[in-house]
């Protein structure tokens, strides 16, 4: 018989301690199976074995003391190894075959294979969540996983509370298998989206390949297809778009933080660059390593090379060279200030549309504070207390909200009893009616 390792590097066709495992795990899972029906010869199980639990299928919740009860095992192997453990359902060949945890869901062959503790997990589709639980920590830390598709959350040894919604999605979560395990509260949705992420924390992607080569980078956010593809360690990026920030940390050294591109394309090149915002389709293309620019408009940047502490809106450094033809800024026209105190002369360079400042009398250069690399998040906590202006403000809204109701109440009785009055009159008239009418005629035929 073969061990678990043994069993994993068959399964993956590596050393789990070694590189990341092959694509070809699904082919030899019946080897897997194969390996559990050698245990026993005992005869195919049907119906209710007492205790709320249900069997169909060969070896289905096999166990000779099953001590736990409601589980369902429907299929060869199905729950084979389940003894005091309650509320699971597997449904497929060898799904949640060594499990002993409580309300997990598994459907298809293969799935949550070798989970053995955990708790609250659903997986349906071959091989989904197939290692999770593979560890065998003390209590377990692989509960509260969502995996649907083929090979969701493949690798995902002892993380928990994440979600993988498509085929490959979240496919080597946690595979490394470093206790204690970091990959949590992940979120993917969409063909391998982040497939190759190992330890990053608080990530979500929606969309075909989204964060696909994120392996620590954590607070990432990507919507659309391919958006931060190439993505590995960098944090707190958020892209919005169909190959939004493609390229962004492409050489790995992260240090592409805090980036926000919204629209297709934008900011696709970015690939060291941080603090940059850009939003328009294909915005901000040019920039590679530059950081702190903000871009607003369609193809913003692209004219310009490579820069730095740069606001561009709608200027000539578009794709078609012309810019926008007229700017309104709200809260100016009619705010005439003189230039003096603290307030900043603006400039404008009408060889190149570039805006400027200059300062007025006894005045001193504005000071530019300084930013560090994002910090790595921990689980959120409680939240914190209102201030207590704020409070007062909304309790003061409270009140005016409660008077107002009392107002309506008061003139909904009104209205009712108008209407009230109203259908007694309209009773009273309809009654005087009947009493006038003619009494019908008969006529006689002669």
């Amino acid at each position: 018989m073969y061990s678990l390792i043994q069993l994993k590097t068959l399964v993956c066709g590596r050393d789990p301690a070694r590189s990341l495992p092959l694509r070809r795990g699904f082919l030899l899972i019946p080897l897997v199976l194969i390996c559990f029906g050698l245990l026993s010869r005992a005869q195919a199980q049907e119906g209710d074995i007492g205790g709320g639990n249900t069997v169909e299928g060969f070896h289905a919740l096999n166990s000779s003391t099953v001590t736990g009860g409601f589980n369902t095992g429907l299929g060869w192997y199905s729950g084979g190894f389940i003894t005091d453990a309650f509320f699971n359902t597997a449904v497929g060949a060898g799904s949640l075959d060594l499990n002993n945890g409580n309300s997990n869901t598994a459907a298809g062959t293969g799935a949550m294979l070798l989970n053995i503790t955990a708790n609250n997990n659903t997986a349906v589709g071959t091989d989904a969540l197939l290692f999770n639980d593979f560890t065998v920590t003390s209590p377990s830390t692989a509960n509260d996983n969502t995996a649907l598709g083929f090979q969701a959350l493949f690798n995902n040894h002892d993380a928990g509370n994440n979600t993988a919604v498509g085929s490959g999605a979240l496919f080597n979560n946690d595979s490394a298998g470093t206790l204690p395990a970091t990959a949590f509260d992940n979120t993917a949705v969409g063909f391998e989206a982040l497939f190759s992420n190992t330890d990053g924390i608080f990530n979500n992607a929606v969309g075909a390949a989204a964060l696909i080569s994120n392996t620590t980078g954590f607070g990432n956010n990507a919507f659309g297809e391919s958006a931060l593809f190439f993505n590995a360690i960098a944090a707190e990026n958020t892209a919005i778009g169909d190959v939004a920030l493609a390229f962004n940390d492409f050489s790995g050294a992260g240090t592409a933080n805090n980036n926000t591109a919204v629209g297709g394309a934008a900011l696709f090149n970015n690939d060291g660059g941080s603090e940059n915002t850009a939003v328009g389709t294909g915005a901000g293309e040019n920039v590679i390593a530059g950081f702190n620019n903000t871009y607003v408009g369609d193809f913003v940047g692209i004219l310009v090379p490579d820069e730095s502490n740069t606001i561009r809106i709608g200027d000539l450094s578009n794709g078609n060279g012309a810019g926008s033809l007229a700017c309104y800024i709200g809260g100016i026209f009619f705010n005439f200030q003189p230039v003096g105190g603290s307030v900043v002369e603006v400039t404008l360079d009408l060889a190149n549309d570039k805006l400027g400042w200059d300062i007025g009398p006894n005045q001193s250069a504005p000071s530019v504070p300084s930013r560090g690399a994002p910090a790595r998040r921990s689980a959120p906590g409680a939240p914190a207390q209102r201030p207590t202006q704020h409070q007062a403000m909304l309790n003061d809204k409270v009140d005016k909200l409660q008077a107002v109701v009392q107002l309506q109440q008061k003139q909904i009785v009104t209205l009712t009893a108008q209407l009230k009055e109203q259908a007694a009159q309209i009773q009273k008239v309809s009654a005087q009616v009947e009493m006038i009418k003619p009494a019908p005629r008969v006529v006689e035929n002669r």
